[in-house]
């Protein structure tokens, strides 16, 4: 399985960040995977953001529910990822990721497959 992220790189203050993760090597409706976006801060750690199942079920990060939606197309493969409300402090590397699993993981270290990561800075 292959993941590539794509959207903006800079995005302004309140507006709504949107990136779109690419599949390849396999379909996002295949029972068990679950697709997650996750987030690294510059100097801080993984943070995991949501994920969206095989199903089509979503589940969120509670600190970031509020802001945070995936939804996702099959008839090309991919999911999406917006958040609204964006500050500064939402500048990050931003990757998609995979799991094959019975159930969610909130933890990123345990996915298997990880796109490449996406730069977006939070800036007027």
């Amino acid at each position: 399985v292959q993941l590539q992220e794509s959207g903006p790189g800079l995005v302004k203050p309140s507006q709504t960040l949107s990136l779109t993760c690419t599949v390849s090597g396999g379909s996002i409706t295949t029972n068990y995977y679950y697709w997650s976006w996750i987030r690294q801060p510059p100097g801080k750690g993984l943070e995991w953001m949501g994920a969206i199942a095989y199903s089509g079920s979503t589940f969120y990060s509670p600190s970031l529910k509020s802001r945070t939606s995936i939804s996702r197309d099959a008839s090309k493969n991919q999911f999406t990822l917006q958040l609204s409300s964006v500050t500064p402090e939402d500048t990050a590397v931003y990757y998609c990721s995979a799991r094959l699993s019975t159930v969610v993981a909130v933890t990123p270290q345990l996915y298997d497959y990880w796109g490449q990561g996406t730069q977006v800075t939070v800036s007027s």
